[in-house]
């Protein structure tokens, strides 16, 4: 089932964005959903790392 962002990421000068990753588990093999909140400017800088 999908979730839905209701609250504004907008605060104080500065958007943030929701950022999903999907990723594998190594001990399992079973993929799993990190998610995080960051500014806009770090959401490339959180997907590339591992």
């Amino acid at each position: 089932m999908a979730k839905k962002v209701v609250a504004s990421l907008h605060t104080a000068g500065k958007e943030f964005t929701k950022v999903i990753k999907m990723k594998k588990s190594e001990k399992t093999g079973a993929y799993y959903f990190e998610e995080t909140i960051v500014p806009i400017d770090q959401a490339q800088e959180f997907i590339a790392k591992n």
